[in-house]
This record gives structure tokens, C-alpha cells and sequence, in this order.
């Protein structure tokens, strides 16, 4: 979505990342959420949506011989991100300085913003011991295969918006809220204090991750579920609550949303073009 709307001359875009899944492995320090949108805008995003293309593997090939679990895999030069990641932070640079920094280098122009310099962590409950995970634990170890019982955004009630993220949501004229996974992606950046009520005060556009009750790929419709809340577009803004004004949907879920824009569309993105596609007709419903 947000290359999609990149690509467009008409609008100034700000892009805020939930930071919930970042943690530390291997000794560095993760971003994967902002790693992957970066990537993405700078057209060297995995074949799977994630790392970097064309990276090679030297580095966990090598691990592999000591004592270590190397489940979580980090190319080579995803690796070598990390690393400037970890260098800067524990000089006490703030996360916000360092994506500014890894957008310049790969030459993003559009301004990408981790929704907090503080830790927030997403952990999860599992549903048939009672235990608490963390998410890389619960999405990449154990395959996202656990029922959950529920979500918590560990240090999100004590963390402050990253600089420039309420501000660009102060100016802007719509907010976009991505076809991400609600629980996963998006509520933790809705957690910080003030990010919610800046929000509130805006057109909120919410692209639905659902089709026919199934997402494209990820937990998005089983953590729904598990959540008593449906996959659909009902369901998503029940998970927003009243933030929303505009839902885009794909015309096998067209509903109507009681005091609420729903735009049909097809909201099948996997490339470039079709992203830029809906953007621009995201764009016309707005205006």
C-alpha cells in the first residue's frame, strides 16, 4: 500500500510502523516491520515480502555448525542492516534517526517513521497452556500455529510517538490504515498515547486484509477468530473501533457499514501496479 502510493505525484505520504515485532537476535537489534516497508519502497523487498532479494546466506550457513538455533533466518545483507541498526542505537542514537538514516541510504525518499522510539513489544497468549510468548517466538519459531487467547502491547501505555509521527498525522488530509494484520500490525501503533486521538480526528480509510473471510497470507483471519471478532469488514472496524470512516473492500465482502464509506474495489496488490491502481482510487473516493 504504501509504495502504491509513493508512486503518486499527488500525494505527500508519511509512512508510520508499528514497531511491536522488533527484537533482539543474534546479538543485533531487529525492525522487521520497518525493514520490510523500507525495502519495499526501495524495490528490494524478498520474493516472500520480507528480506532482501538476491541475499545470500554465508553468515547463517556458518552459525549452523555451532550449538545455536538459526530458525530465524537473517541474510547476509539484511544482516549487515541490523548491524548499523545495533551500532547506532547503543550509542544511544533513537530508532527514528536510524531508519532516517537507512532510508538515506537506500534512497527512499518517501519519510518513514517508527510509531515510537520506546520499546514496545507485542507478546501473545497461547490459548491451550496459558503462557506468554513473545512475537517472533509466536509468528517465525512456532509458525504462527498456536491458538491465541490474547495480545498485549508490552510498554505501549508508558511510550511517546516517535518525533514527527503526530505531527504528520496533524497535517494530513486522510490516514490510510494499511491491509495489515489489525492485531499484529496496526493496534500496536494505536496504543501509544495520542496516536489513537490524532487519528480519531481525521478521514480514516481502512483497506481490508480479507477476502471471502481468508487473507492472503498470515494469521490476519485466525487471530480475528480467536478474537471473537469476524474477518470481514464488520469485524475490522470492530478491531479499529470508532476511528473509522472509509472501508475498501473487495466486492465478494460489499457490505454496508452503518455511518460508513465502503469502497469496492479489487484490493489485490502483489505488484507495483496494482498497489498504484488502488492507491489512486483510494485517492478519488477521498477527494
Amino acid at each position: 500500500m504504501a509504495r502504491g502510493f509513493a508512486a503518486l505525484d499527488t500525494v505527500d505520504l508519511t509512512v508510520v510502523v508499528n514497531v511491536g515485532d522488533d527484537d533482539e537476535i543474534y546479538g543485533v537489534e531487529l525492525s522487521p516491520d520497518l525493514d520490510t516497508v523500507v525495502y519495499m519502497l526501495a524495490g528490494l523487498e524478498g520474493e516472500f515480502g520480507w528480506g532482501r532479494r538476491d541475499d545470500t546466506w554465508q553468515v547463517m550457513n556458518e552459525l549452523e555448525r555451532f550449538d545455536i538455533d538459526t530458525s530465524f533466518r537473517l541474510g547476509d545483507q539484511d544482516l549487515a542492516l541490523n548491524l548499523f541498526r545495533t551500532h547506532l542505537l547503543r550509542r544511544g542514537v533513537p530508532l527514528s534517526s536510524v531508519t532516517e538514516a537507512q532510508c538515506s541510504a537506500l534512497d527512499v525518499g518517501t519519510r518513514v517513521l517508527p510509531a515510537t522510539d520506546d520499546a514496545v513489544r507485542t507478546r501473545i497468549q497461547i490459548a491451550d497452556t496459558g503462557a506468554w510468548i513473545d512475537f517472533q517466538t509466536y509468528f517465525v519459531t512456532r509458525g504462527h500455529q498456536d491458538r491465541i487467547a490474547a495480545i498485549t502491547y508490552e510498554g505501549a501505555t508508558t511510550a511517546s510517538p516517535a518525533p514527527g509521527v503526530l505531527d504528520a498525522i496533524g497535517e494530513a488530509d486522510a490516514v490510510v490504515i494499511a491491509p495489515s494484520n489489525p492485531h499484529l500490525s496496526i493496534l500496536p501503533i494505536l496504543a501509544i498515547p495520542g496516536v489513537r486521538e490524532a487519528v480519531a480526528d481525521k478521514r480514516v480509510m481502512a483497506v481490508s486484509p480479507f477476502v471471502r473471510g481468508a487473507t492472503i497470507k498470515g494469521p490476519a483471519a485466525d487471530v480475528m477468530r480467536a478474537l471473537e471478532l469476524t474477518p470481514d469488514p464488520a469485524g475490522l472496524v470492530e478491531a479499529y473501533g470508532d476511528i473509522v470512516t472509509h472501508v475498501v473492500t473487495d466486492p465478494a465482502d460489499a457490505t454496508d457499514l452503518d455511518g460508513i464509506d465502503v469502497l469496492e474495489t479489487d484490493i489485490m496488490i502483489g505488484t507495483w501496479e496494482e498497489a498504484t491502481r488502488l492507491a489512486k482510487e483510494m485517492v478519488e473516493c477521498l477527494s
